[in-house]
């Protein structure tokens, strides 16, 4: 009976709130974001990024994976990566502008697997996700964060390239 429920559970969970995806980019669509759908496979796009971030210079500082660890658990979901990116240089002028700001540090890309087998790169510019410390930080946290849109929009021009 208890075995029963369960599954009756489960599928009326499933109608009532859906299956979760990471192959709908649209959801990722929102103020201050950038989003680029590729073709590109889920594991062409991160070596694609990893390259790309050595070339515009800067560090991959994080790494995260749903889906990586949801494998180790022997569960299979569409692949999912947050890569934090930064370099100290940035960091040192961040955090003299703002000690707040530090918790943004380092700024994130999202990557996520696309039904079709292409994949999504998609980041909070570093000027959203800075806006919330202008007050405090003034002009030299405006500039850097402007400096790192410039960097962030070459490294996703990178990695989204053919």
């Amino acid at each position: 009976m208890s075995r029963i429920f369960t599954v009756v559970f489960l599928v009326y969970a499933l109608l009532i709130f859906g299956v979760p995806t990471n192959s709908k980019a649209g959801e990722l669509d929102r103020p201050g974001w950038v989003v680029h759908v590729t073709s590109h496979s889920f594991k062409a796009l991160n070596d694609k990024l990893t390259a790309a971030i050595k070339a515009e210079k800067m560090g991959k500082v994080t790494t995260a994976s749903a889906s990586g660890g949801a494998k180790k658990r022997g569960i299979t979901i569409p692949g999912n990566r947050i890569v934090g990116v930064y370099r100290n240089d940035f960091a040192v002028r961040m955090l003299e502008a703002s000690l707040a700001a530090g918790i943004e540090a380092p700024v994130r890309f999202y990557l996520t697997e696309n039904a079709d087998g292409g994949s999504t790169l998609a980041y909070k510019t570093p000027t959203t996700v800075f806006t919330p410390y202008f007050d405090e930080g003034g002009d030299d946290l405006k500039t850097l964060a402007s400096e790192l849109d410039q960097v962030f929009a070459a490294i996703a021009a990178l990695a989204i390239s053919e």
